[in-house]
Formats: C-alpha cells, structure tokens, sequence
C-alpha cells in the first residue's frame, strides 16, 4: 500500500497566496496529495471553502494557520495546526497582527514610490484581492508588472528585503513565546515554520555559539513547541542536520511542506517537500481545538 502524500502548509489569497482556497486544493490534488493543510497567515477565512474543496477532491483536510511571530524584534513564523478558531486569545493576536499590516503596507508603498515612478497606492492596491492579506507580496507584484524587477522572488531579495533599511517596514507580531502559548490554549499544535533559513530571522543567527541556539529550542520546548518544520526549501542544508538533531533531542514532530502561494510567487510546487505519516499521526492525537476532516 502507497504511504499518503502530506503537504501541511499551503496559503491562499486569504493571506499572501495569489490563488482562492479552491484552487490550491486542486493545484494539491493535480500533485497527488492525500492529506493538505491550509494554513494562511493570521486568518482562518479560507478554511470553510478548502474543506469543501477536499471533500469533493477526495483529500483529508487539516485547519492550519500561520502565526507571524517574532524573535528579537525579526519576523519568524509558527505554524499552528487543529486550533480552535474562535479562542479568544488567538482571535486578539491574529486580529492584531492583521490591522498593523495596513499601516505597514501604505508605509512601504510611500517609501518605495518616492524613488520608483508609477508605484503609487492605487495602482499597488489594484493587485490586491478583498479579504487578503496587505503585505510585501501584493508590492512585490506590482513591482513585477512595472517591469522594475522580473519575479516576486528578485522583488523579496531585494527592494523587500527586511534587511533593506530604505523601504522596508516591520509591523507588530508577538513574540515566539506568546504565539506558542495563544496556539496551545487553542487547542492546537506549534510546529516552529522554516526555523534556519539563511536569508530570514530564525533562533540560528550567525553570531550565536551551537549551544547558544541550542538553548533557544530548549527554551521553546519546554514552554510547548510540539514540532519543526524541517523538510523546507529555505531551510539551509546545515540547518536540516542541526535541527533534525535537535527534534531527536527532544522527540519533536519533524513536517515538511512547500509553503506554496500560488503561481507565479515562491517556484515550489505543493508536494515539494511532505510529512512523514507516522509524524502526522503525532499531530491528529495531540490537537484538540478543531477536528481533521478524514477522505
């Protein structure tokens, strides 16, 4: 008998994604998934219409999100998988995070349209769709369509880049350690997202010792972290053997996905990268807070 294919991180335009919930179940399934998550940036809007999406597709659906968190003042991620969607605590944080990115949004586009003709608040809102996400992919589009730079992926490197002092703009997120906690009290299980990347914040910055960034996990499994998200493309090749040996430490879930955000954005296809069945049975019997719906 085949092993089910698990992708369990995919975005939709109910966050930074390009294309509706539907599709990319049908993106997943033209991949042959089995079993996909969504798990869209700070929301859950798009969870009704993926789950009708798979049930007519024949794939077991997951209720996923995905924190925007921080550590040192950067931006990380916290994947969040089987929440409840109306804890109180979680619905402040996600609410929160949302409404600060329209600030940051309409900030980064004045900066960037000081220097750079015809990127102007209209003309980038024009790409966004209703009820998404506003963040640096919207721009990065609309930086593409100028011609300014040939795909999203140049635009994230560059003009977007957070390390880019001119344009960019950080917004609120709460800390690593609060997001583990508001997704443990909504029933769910923190899996730390793509966690030693070479370009983004992680726990594994360059200046840190290996026991130094060894704490920093130890610190965040004591207060909860159920898993990491290992099998990534941004992931470092050095980083996959630190934090494989990390998640062994401490008898972790390991995932791997493809984060994908739709044609045309990141090149990665889902299934790019999956979970093993035996860690995703780990995730079915921790999470409380919302139910897998099962093909």
């Amino acid at each position: 008998m085949t092993s089910p294919r698990i992708d369990l991180h995919l975005h939709s335009t109910c966050s930074d994604g390009v294309e509706s919930p539907t599709h990319v179940m049908e993106v997943a399934k033209a991949q042959g998934l089995d079993v996909v998550a969504l798990t869209d940036h700070d929301t859950t809007a798009g969870w009704d219409e993926a789950r009708k999406a798979c049930a007519r597709l024949g794939m077991t659906w997951v209720p996923g999100i995905e924190f925007s968190a921080s550590v040192d003042g950067k931006s990380v991620h916290l994947l969040g998988y089987l929440i409840d969607p109306e804890n109180p605590d979680l619905l402040e944080e996600a609410t929160k995070t949302r409404d600060d990115r329209l600030w940051r949004f309409e900030s980064m586009v004045s900066k960037i349209n000081a220097d750079i003709d015809g990127l102007t608040l209209d003309f980038v809102y024009s790409f966004h769709v209703e009820g998404a996400t506003l963040g640096r992919p919207t721009i990065a589009r609309a930086l593409v369509d100028l011609g300014v730079v040939a795909s999203v992926s140049e635009a994230f490197d560059d003009i977007l880049a957070p390390d880019n002092d001119k344009y960019f703009v950080g917004h609120y997120s709460p800390t690593i350690e609060r997001a583990i906690e508001v997704v443990l009290a909504a029933g769910g299980v923190p899996v730390f997202a793509h966690p030693w990347t070479a370009d983004r914040a992680s726990l594994a910055r360059p200046d840190l010792s290996d026991d130094q960034i060894d704490a920093r996990f130890d610190a965040l499994v004591d207060l909860g972290l159920a898993g990491l998200e290992i099998h990534h493309t941004e992931n470092t090749p050095y980083g996959r053997e630190r934090l494989a040996a990390i998640a062994a430490a401490h008898d972790l879930i390991i995932t791997g996905s493809s984060d994908y955000h739709g044609d045309g954005m990141k090149p990665v296809l889902p299934g790019a990268h999956t979970t093993a069945p035996a860690m995703f049975e780990r995730i079915a019997e921790r999470g409380t807070g919302s139910a897998i719906v099962w093909a």
